[in-house]
């Protein structure tokens, strides 16, 4: 388990929701990697992110799915590319991520609460 937070700790991290608008195999990632360019709406923009993601999806499956990201971590240098967002997801029994994503389509740059 870990340990607690508050309800304020929790309000710092800022995890939004987004449409995948661009996908590409990360072909220079030291692991099978895809780079993701999501669309958080107005007030927030488009985001690039890349994720070790392979196992599940391909690019061209990921563009126009909705994904759950923090969106206020700085950005982070991922080898040659910069990833501005992290996006969010649960292993599954082998760790492999599977992405977290409303179960309908909502606006992009929803708030999670």
């Amino acid at each position: 388990m870990s340990s607690e937070i508050s309800f304020n700790d929790f309000l710092k991290i800022d995890i939004r929701v987004g449409t995948v608008v661009r996908a590409e195999p990360y072909r220079e990632a030291r692991k099978p990697a895809i780079k993701l360019w999501i669309d958080f709406g107005a007030d927030v923009g488009e985001k690039k992110t890349s994720a070790q993601i392979t196992r599940h999806y391909t690019p061209e499956a990921l563009v126009g799915k909705q994904v759950a990201a923090v969106v206020n971590f700085p950005a982070r240098q991922i080898g040659k590319f910069m990833s501005e967002v992290l996006v969010l997801g649960f292993p599954d029994a082998d760790g492999e991520v599977v992405l977290i994503a409303p179960s309908l389509e909502v606006p992009n740059g929803g708030r999670m609460f």
